[in-house]
């Protein structure tokens, strides 16, 4: 819901109480979920779905740090991004960037965005000298692909990262809080939460926003699309934006909790997978 100061002094240029196409409120997410532990190779992975975008996210550890790290004397580790849209993920076959020879310019971006926001949030001289690589692979895209790849990368990065506290190899967990991220634009005159292809396709104005779960700003990147929008309906995006990001959260949480119970017996093999630590050491 829209607080009231978002609504103050917006004008007549902006439409509230407008329908879409999908029967959500201008103020409401798709239908979202994380499935975790999709990719059992991966230390931490999640299944994320915000509505018809899917996106496999998955957080993979290595015992070693870039060499620009090694060469600047740089204490801790680090942590980076890789993020691909599968071929079959939109309606027209995507050419995949190694037919190519080189990343196109957009996943390039992305992925970097997906970077920048995850090392908001970690305190990489935890980690030591390690490379966390988070890998986003967008199996199906209906608009929102980024936010939703920040979203799910965020809860496989933590899921990771607890159980690399659990088996011995970190002394505390380098996460500081969760972040997540969501889309906002103006469709239809209209500011909406969360838009899916068809909306994102014909809005005005287009912002995704990143944010951590203390309601701070990670990165904002918004534009109008032949277009331009006032300060009111920026005001109004960003509440929308961050009421979102709030609900988001605390489904990252339920997904990092489900995914972090793990049995006594299954330690051992936690443990092996880091080179034979032993359990509970």
């Amino acid at each position: 819901m829209t607080n009231g100061n978002a609504r103050r002094g917006v004008g007549d240029r902006i439409q509230w109480g407008m329908s879409r196409s999908d029967g959500r409120q201008a103020n409401q997410l798709r239908e979202i979920s994380f499935t975790p532990d999709v990719a059992p190779y991966a230390l931490g992975s999640v299944l994320v779905c915000f509505g018809n975008t899917r996106v496999i996210c998955a957080a993979t550890i290595e015992e070693d740090v870039p060499r620009w790290m090694k060469m600047q004397n740089v204490k801790g580790g680090w942590l980076t991004a890789e993020y691909s849209m599968l071929p079959y993920s939109t309606l027209e076959r995507k050419q995949r960037d190694i037919t190519k020879g080189r990343i196109d310019g957009r996943s390039s971006e992305i992925q970097r965005l997906i970077g920048r926001a995850l090392r908001a949030i970690v305190d990489l001289k935890k980690i030591g000298q390690r490379t966390i690589w988070i890998d986003c692979d967008v199996l199906q895209a209906d608009g929102g692909t980024r936010t939703a790849s920040i979203t799910g990368a965020c809860v496989a990065m933590s899921i990771a990262c607890k159980r690399m506290l659990a088996a011995g190899k970190i002394k505390e967990d380098p996460v500081s809080q969760l972040v997540a991220a969501v889309s906002a634009g103006i469709y239809q005159k209209s500011p909406i939460l969360d838009l899916n292809y068809p909306e994102d396709k014909d809005a005005t104005v287009d912002f995704n926003i990143v944010m951590t779960e203390r309601g701070e700003f990670v990165e904002v990147q918004g534009s109008g699309e032949e277009a331009v929008f006032s300060g009111a309906e920026m005001t109004a995006m960003l509440g929308l934006a961050e009421e979102g990001i709030s609900r988001l959260i605390e489904l990252q949480k339920s997904a990092i909790l489900a995914a972090d119970r793990v049995e006594p017996s299954k330690l051992a093999d936690l443990a092996a997978s880091f080179g034979g630590i032993r359990s509970g050491q």
